[in-house]
């Protein structure tokens, strides 16, 4: 079974401001990408912090299955 990795950054200009939020997934069989799915989203009025948050929350609920992952952020 691969190794799955998610990789998460959230940002806002201003804070509170316009923000958005991206999750890099991959799956990976040693040093092999076999799997890629990227994710994206933002709001018009948030902050920092909750742009981080969901940027890891979404990553989880992209899952297909229960699975062990290691989430990278900042």
């Amino acid at each position: 079974m691969p190794d799955l990795f998610a990789y998460t950054d959230g940002a806002c200009s201003g804070n509170p401001g316009p923000g958005g939020w991206g999750a890099l997934m991959l799956a990976r069989d040693g040093d092999k990408v076999v799997k890629e799915r990227t994710l994206k989203g933002g709001e018009a009025m948030t902050t920092n912090n909750r742009m981080e948050l969901l940027a890891a929350i979404h990553a989880l609920e992209a899952l297909e299955r229960a699975s062990t992952i290691t989430v990278v952020t900042d």
